[in-house]
């Protein structure tokens, strides 16, 4: 395999295997409409084989930051509607990555409460817009309130499909709601959501069902990040973590989902193939979160079939011609770290292509 051959994910064809990561950056303002810096944005990176857009709300509980876009409205299905477009029309496709923030969040940003597996406060604060505050202890989702959430991520699922995306990826990572519940530190259940490996693994597996019944398994697929330990969902136990995500994986396999996309400094190790051979479906890989993605270590990760295709973050940030720049080893922009939660278009849509720089 080459990383810019073109490939499938289900039912989507992708010009090249470079994925563009989802990454937050806090530009759709109070509403969570995305407005004309996000069309812009996600248009000049159509070139990626595959757009992951940033972790979007499903329900105004599971906000998680001010600036942070939603698909729960007319309005912001509206908004995504012609981001897609603007993708379609550069030849690129998009997925929504649909986050629900569980435990990190605050009534000062969403005016509801919060919620999580169990009742155990994240360590550390969040930025509200009156300041720093420390996470509150949420509350335990009961059964029927679980089911309600499930049903809201099929109905984001089906807007962001009405609106014009390609596909959904539902976020199970980096200490959000969906992995909340797979750690034991965030999830102290004793019933069928807990206790054991399945029972932590149950509502990703209902989540990820409920969303593909509802728009089809090819458009499918899931973000993971076992053992990222972020935010206080920690995976410290090796033998506990392997267990919990052999079951996830072995619940997601009747599914035939499009995808599954691991973020994980070892993407060749034994848990993370293990997850690949059990879904069965294709490996989009990312190692990079302390550190960047670089070019030949994405070139790499395909070429000796450790992934299918690479997602790339920081670098897909400044430069909207990642592919091009790769194919033709032009050299890259350097991204700014001070732009990236920042409002307007510095550092978001000013950065120059190859030929303009």
């Amino acid at each position: 395999m080459k990383i810019f051959d073109p490939t499938a994910l289900g039912g989507l064809r992708l010009a090249n295997r470079v994925v563009m990561a989802p990454l937050t950056r806090l530009r759709a303002g109070l509403s969570g409409v995305p407005g004309d810096l996000l069309v812009e944005h996600y248009r000049q990176r159509a070139g990626m084989g595959l757009v992951l857009t940033e972790g979007t709300y499903p329900v105004l509980e599971g906000r998680t930051w001010t600036g942070q876009p939603g698909i729960e409205t007319d309005e912001q299905a509206a908004g995504w509607a012609r981001v897609a477009d603007a993708v379609h029309a550069a030849g690129g496709r998009v997925a929504m990555q649909i986050m629900h923030g569980g435990r990190i969040a605050h009534p000062d940003i969403t005016g509801t409460r919060v919620v999580s597996a169990s009742a155990v406060a994240a360590p550390g604060e969040i930025r509200t817009p009156s300041g720093k505050a420390g996470h509150p202890v949420p509350h335990a989702l009961e059964a029927g309130e679980i089911a309600e959430v499930v049903r809201g991520f099929a109905a984001a699922a089906r807007r962001a499909v009405d609106a014009g995306m390609d596909a959904v990826e539902v976020h199970g990572a980096n200490g959000y709601l969906v992995h909340q519940f797979l750690s034991p530190a965030s999830n102290r259940r004793t019933d069928d959501y807990g206790a054991t490996p399945e029972g932590r693994a149950r509502f990703a597996i209902e989540v990820v069902t409920a969303v593909a019944a509802e728009i089809g398994a090819d458009r499918t697929g899931i973000r993971l990040s076992p053992e990222h330990d972020i935010q206080g969902v920690v995976e410290t136990d090796p033998h506990v973590t392997a267990a919990t995500y052999a079951a996830l994986a072995d619940g997601l396999a009747p599914l035939g989902l499009a995808f599954v996309d691991v973020l994980h400094r070892d993407l060749g190790g034994e848990l993370v193939q293990d997850v690949r051979r059990r879904v069965g479906a294709p490996l989009i890989g990312n190692t990079g979160f302390a550190e960047s993605t670089t070019r030949d270590e994405a070139v790499r990760l395909v070429e000796e079939g450790v992934v299918d295709l690479a997602a790339v973050g920081r670098a897909a940030i400044a430069n909207p011609d990642l592919v091009a720049r790769w194919a033709r080893d032009l050299g890259e922009n350097e991204p700014d770290p001070a732009t990236f939660y920042a409002d307007g278009a510095e550092g978001y849509t000013d950065y120059p292509e190859a030929g303009a720089a």
